[in-house]
């Protein structure tokens, strides 16, 4: 068995990004974890995300806002984190550009029945 890691942090752009950054950490059964760079990025307008996999997520630097379906637009800061349900539609509406929105992602896949 081996041991992995690294700093959330390390690697940041110092420019902006002409798409959000997407960086695997660890995949391991059925959870996936993804850091999330984001320098301004929003969902187009018909960008709902509507996702087979239950998320959590957390927002380690930066501000953003969330806008899910049926609950309206929610702020988040530093620390702020949500459990997002398979299939819970939602897209993003701001990030900072500057420092960079950095975001920690937990993906986990549903359990199949059977």
């Amino acid at each position: 068995m081996s041991t992995q890691g690294g700093n959330l942090f390390s690697g940041l752009p110092d420019h902006p990004l002409t798409e959000e950054e997407y960086d695997p950490l660890l995949s391991h059964g059925p959870v996936r974890i993804e850091r999330i760079v984001s320098t301004g990025q929003t969902a187009p307008e018909t960008g709902w995300f509507d996702q087979e996999e239950d998320e959590w997520v957390c927002l380690l630097e930066g501000s953003a806002r969330l806008e899910i379906e049926g609950e309206g637009e929610r702020g988040l800061v530093r620390g702020d984190w949500l459990f997002l349900p398979a299939h819970c539609r939602h897209r993003v509406t701001y990030t900072q550009a500057a420092p960079p929105t950095v975001w920690l992602a937990v993906f986990m896949a549903q359990r199949r029945a059977g």
